[in-house]
């Protein structure tokens, strides 16, 4: 796999490389990154990406952003699922859900988030990522289940209780609320929180002294800093979308 089978293969991802750093900008129409279930979504493109990126050897490092002034921060109310009911909906969602995570997980090079702003509709994309960068105006919250009405079974539920805390990642879950970059840097999930105008520079810095590493030492990295979330989400991913079809068919 070589970056230009992919670079334009996706509608919600642009990408650009330099040194082994490739750079993953999330986008929806050119303008910031909105979430939502189409075949041509951020749900939909996501995971087979990041097996792209997984499958190309001139990666080393892998810096994931968002375009604007928020990471992902709202629903695409434009666009709608192909499908005529929820029942078909649901097989390719689940099929999508479990992929973005698995495969996110299974880029074998260190990932670095710098989370432009508010990321309140998943979230965790950004979070899992080895080092996370945020702007001082970023936010991070669980909007798209319990404050909708939708179990948080697609995992999230591993990956907060994970980043949190039991007790502290329950209530996240539940209540939908946001936490600023300065409290996600005091609770440890948020590395370092940034001018916006510096973010991205300190982005291409740290990516840039990882990439001069090479490419065996990045990758047992990533597979030994990774090991226990892999396995939280083996344990907890798919039986939890099978929940939140139940839910969401139930309605």
């Amino acid at each position: 796999m070589k970056l230009t089978d992919y670079a334009g293969r996706y509608e919600t991802i642009r990408f650009e490389r330099e040194a082994g750093v490739l750079e993953m900008t999330l986008h929806t129409r050119g303008g910031e990154a909105l979430w939502g279930v189409t075949e041509q979504s951020l749900h939909a493109e996501l995971g087979r990406a990041f097996a792209d990126i997984a499958a190309d050897p001139e990666n080393k490092v892998v810096l994931l952003t968002g375009t604007g002034a928020n990471f992902i921060a709202a629903m695409d109310t434009q666009a709608r699922p192909p499908e005529t009911n929820r029942a078909d909906a649901w097989r390719r969602i689940y099929q999508e859900g479990v992929a973005l995570l698995e495969n996110l997980m299974a880029v074998p090079v260190p990932v670095i988030a710098a989370v432009n702003g508010p990321a309140l509709i998943h979230a965790e994309v950004a979070c899992l990522g080895d080092i996370v960068l945020a702007a001082e105006h970023a936010e991070f919250a669980d909007l798209a289940h319990v404050p909708n009405g939708v179990v948080p079974g697609d995992g999230v539920q591993a990956v907060w209780l994970a980043l949190l805390g039991p007790n502290r990642g329950r209530h996240f879950l539940l209540t939908g609320a946001r936490i600023p970059a300065s409290e996600a840097h005091r609770l440890g999930f948020v590395a370092e929180v940034l001018a916006a105008g510096e973010l991205m520079d300190r982005a291409r810095t740290l990516a840039r002294g990882l990439a001069q590493n090479s490419l065996e030492m990045l990758r047992h990295t990533r597979t030994v800093l990774t090991r226990d979330l892999r396995r939280r989400l083996r344990d907890e991913l798919e039986l939890g979308l099978a929940v939140e079809a139940l839910t969401i068919l139930g309605q």
